[in-house]
């Protein structure tokens, strides 16, 4: 089912990015495309598999690396200034350990925009993916890298971070695309974004890049205008959207398997759910 009208939005969260995992896999069990998709930060991490077609590998490899000191740890932090570990994460994985599909990504029509911050603006910046290799990868990084956690990356000339703290759902982003759009969020309907705690640090950290810490401290603003909007055009009928009923049992970091694998059958489920009421919307 294709519609050229609807266009998908995912939002990050870490790994409670595995809720949209589990809604994507049923969307590709349902051969439901898409024309235009926008992913922030694990919502391009996982959201890449979409595309490349590859239902159940956002959750095979967390739950065969969760633990793995090498894949996300203070050690990792400690050692290379990434708590993601950078070149296992986003190289030995996808090149060695859990091939990413470049093929059937870069074969699928379907564009794929990673938004990331740029740390020297303090804007959004959305950048299409087309073509799986290296330099794609470290994109996908580069969107994901939270604050205080990672180190800016670098790449295409820019210095960039978690596009999460500039455009946390890129509805307005993707509506110059797609007039309608499906929105998959990680937090439930009731979810209000409180101020960043800790800015002091946020200060130090990022002193280099003041554009990006007054986005950051701005950042709960932002996010919650968002949510209002995606709610508003949800009753307007211009966007369906697919949240968790409650908080989800996987947090921003997981270790625990159980965990991670509870938060992705609950994206199976509210997709399930709703996929009568989806086919109906983007029909």
């Amino acid at each position: 089912m294709h519609n050229n009208n609807t266009g998908l939005v995912l939002e990050g969260g870490a790994m409670r990015g595995l809720f949209t995992a589990g809604v994507l896999d049923v969307l590709m069990e349902n051969q439901i495309d898409f024309p235009c998709m926008a992913g922030v930060s694990a919502g391009a991490a996982f959201g890449c598999n979409y595309k490349s077609r590859q239902n159940g590998r956002a959750l095979r490899y967390n739950l065969k690396y969760c633990k793995d000191p090498r894949y996300c740890s203070m050690r990792s932090l400690i050692k290379t200034g990434d708590i993601y570990g950078a070149e296992f994460c986003y190289h030995a994985i996808p090149e060695q350990l859990d091939v990413f599909d470049a093929e059937t990504f870069n074969s699928n029509p379907m564009k794929f925009y990673a938004v990331c911050s740029d740390a020297e603006t303090g804007k959004p910046f959305y950048k299409l993916l087309d073509k799986a290799d290296s330099e794609c990868y470290e994109w996908i990084r580069a969107s994901a890298s939270m604050p205080l956690v990672s180190r800016v990356v670098t790449v295409g000339g820019k210095k960039l971070l978690d596009g999460g703290m500039t455009d946390s759902i890129p509805l307005e982003f993707m509506e110059r695309h797609c007039p309608k759009n499906v929105v998959v969020l990680t937090q439930p309907r009731d979810y209000v974004k409180s101020p960043a705690s800790a800015m002091w640090m946020f200060k130090v950290n990022l002193r280099k890049y003041p554009k990006m810490v007054e986005a950051i401290a701005d950042r709960h603003n932002m996010y919650n205008k968002q949510r209002e909007l995606v709610f508003a055009r949800e009753k307007e009928g211009r966007a369906f959207v697919i949240c968790p009923e409650q908080k989800l049992p996987a947090g921003r970091i997981e270790h625990d398997p159980a965990a991670l694998q509870k938060t992705y059958d609950l994206g199976r489920e509210a997709a399930e759910k709703h996929l009568n009421e989806l086919k109906m919307f983007i029909e």
